[in-house]
């Protein structure tokens, strides 16, 4: 792969992608028993994929640069079966991990949200799914793979950039997101299908964060 000089739509795009979620996950809600601000968080996530998505178009590059091509059957079978072993085995695996690393687990933050509606978290689930595929792997893996000639570089930069935006959750949840930011990276470097990775991603949200507010409620004293 031979480097490439960055253009403008590229730079602003590599901004959006990699700073904006950053920011977004940095902030803290004043009042976390409001739907208000998480929910606007939400649409703020939409509003940097659409953003990117504009500077594809700006780059008059084709949206198969970015891993999309089109809706596909095999596509979602991939995402789906990856979603599986993020669920079965990654995911327990992890917290089993950080609980004998002393580094926190981030279950209980998710339980934190379980006053929030099923409805929103599942909401909440798909549009992470999207928005951080898209912003992460979509685009700013691959425009920094192409101006580097590295994909391990761009894995990298990419992966450190998705783990540290939790810091905020503490070092358990920045462990946490590296090791799925990996294994979502290499997933997306073999494959290149952009469908599979927001399948993969948006199931494991869905159902870690339904399953957290479901146990959540279930321990509250009647």
């Amino acid at each position: 792969m031979t480097p490439g000089t960055p253009t403008l739509p590229t730079l602003l795009g590599l901004v959006l992608a990699l700073g904006g979620p950053a920011v977004l996950a940095s902030r803290a809600h004043p009042r976390p028993d409001s739907l208000g601000a998480p929910l606007a968080d939400q649409f703020r996530l939409l509003a940097l994929t659409v953003g990117v998505i504009a500077m594809v178009v700006w780059e008059r590059r084709p949206a198969a640069s970015i891993g999309w091509h089109g809706l596909s059957g095999l596509s979602l079978a991939w995402g789906a079966g990856l979603a599986f072993v993020f669920i079965r085995l990654l995911v327990p695996l992890e917290r089993l991990a950080l609980h004998r690393l002393d580094l926190g687990d981030v279950s209980p933050r998710l339980s934190g949200l379980a006053h929030l509606p099923l409805g929103f978290l599942a909401f909440a689930g798909l549009v992470a799914g999207v928005a951080e595929e898209t912003l992460f792997r979509g685009y700013a893996f691959t425009r920094i793979a192409e101006l580097s000639g590295s994909e391990v570089l761009a894995g990298l930069v990419t992966v450190a950039v998705f783990a540290l935006a939790q810091l905020r959750l503490g070092w358990g949840a920045v462990a946490a997101f590296a090791v799925n930011g990996a294994v979502l990276t290499a997933f997306f470097a073999w494959r290149h299908d952009l469908l599979a990775n927001i399948t993969a991603h948006a199931l494991t949200d869905v159902v870690a964060l339904l399953d957290a507010a479901v146990r959540a409620r279930r321990s509250r004293p009647d």
